[in-house]
């Protein structure tokens, strides 16, 4: 395995930067896929999203200064690329982020690529009806299982404010499953 430094590295040098490249992808296509998939919920805008990510990445690894992990970093990006993508999508439709989610999960059972049951979509919509920001920190903590000192770098908010954020995020899922 590839030193992070090495990898950077790598990526900055035009001899080395497309095989160090394919190597990033390889090794954050999944992780990154499932956190953006967890945001947008169809497939196909997932790749979508996705694609522009590492397009991104790809575009401005010379201006990664190296303050915080790369993944980090790489993570931001596809929370941000993510972001605005629903935000665009909201926008196109003239309806609001709220509303868009509830699309999102309507389509989300006729999703071929959707293998979850009743009970996940019943926590799909739950998670869908928190507000953006515990709804992020809430699948960076519940289903990747980040730290919350790693999802503070991603998120540039402090360490407090997201245990917070992620304790309102469970309440209202607790509160949800029980009402529904």
């Amino acid at each position: 395995m590839i030193s992070e430094a090495s990898l950077i590295q790598q990526l900055k040098n035009k001899e080395t930067q497309s095989k160090a490249f394919r190597l990033l992808v390889g090794t954050y296509k999944e992780k990154l896929y499932w956190h953006i998939r967890r945001m947008v919920l169809n497939h196909d805008d997932t790749d979508d999203v996705l694609q522009n990510t590492f397009i991104k990445v790809f575009r401005n690894i010379q201006n990664f200064k190296g303050e915080s992990a790369l993944y980090s970093w790489i993570y931001r990006i596809a929370t941000n690329e993510s972001i605005s993508f629903l935000n665009s999508r909201a926008k196109k439709y003239g309806i609001s982020n709220e509303e868009l989610q509830s699309k999102m999960l309507d389509r989300l059972e006729a999703d071929v690529y959707f293998e979850g049951n009743d009970i996940e979509l019943k926590l799909q919509r739950a998670i869908a009806s928190l507000p953006e920001k515990q709804r992020i920190v809430f699948n960076m903590k519940y289903f990747e299982e980040m730290k919350y000192e790693d999802i503070s770098e991603v998120l540039d908010t402090s360490v407090g404010a997201l245990k917070a954020s992620y304790h309102h995020a469970t309440k209202k899922i607790e509160e949800y499953l029980l009402s529904n």
